[in-house]
């Protein structure tokens, strides 16, 4: 089956991953910082405590990933968070990350890491900002 096409949108892809991982991403700082959605896990956190921080990371790095904007940057720092909350909180809680409850900031280190190496593709602020946009 030739695929070639689908590589044609390679940096629009790109883009999709970006926004999609970024909107999760706030969304795991916004039931830190806001308590919402209600009921996830951990909850609204006590200002300053450790997972407060996290979440005021977690808010700038995918506000910044979101739209585009020092997105490699942006993207590394969410990665270190990330492996920071897995081997800190996670792993502490078993070997297995299925048990340990630690998926998500597994794929969300790789993902970050791989928006660090790839950077941010179509609609982004970072591309006519450095004068790298892509065609269409």
């Amino acid at each position: 089956m030739d695929m070639t096409w689908l590589s044609r949108r390679q940096p629009q892809l790109l883009a999709i991953l970006r926004i999609v991982v970024a909107l999760l991403f706030i969304e795991h700082a916004t039931i830190k910082l806001l308590g919402f959605p209600p009921g996830g896990q951990p909850g609204l956190q006590q200002v300053g405590s450790f997972l407060w921080i996290a979440g005021v990371i977690e808010i700038v790095t995918g506000g910044l990933v979101l739209v585009g904007l020092f997105t490699r940057l942006a993207a590394f720092v969410a990665a270190g968070e990330m492996a920071v909350a897995y081997w800190m909180v996670h792993a502490k809680m078993g070997f297995y990350p299925a048990v340990n409850m630690g998926e998500a900031a597994i794929l969300f280190c790789f993902v970050f890491l791989y928006l660090t190496a790839a950077g941010p593709g179509a609609w982004s602020v970072d591309g006519p900002r450095t004068g790298n946009a892509p065609i269409r």
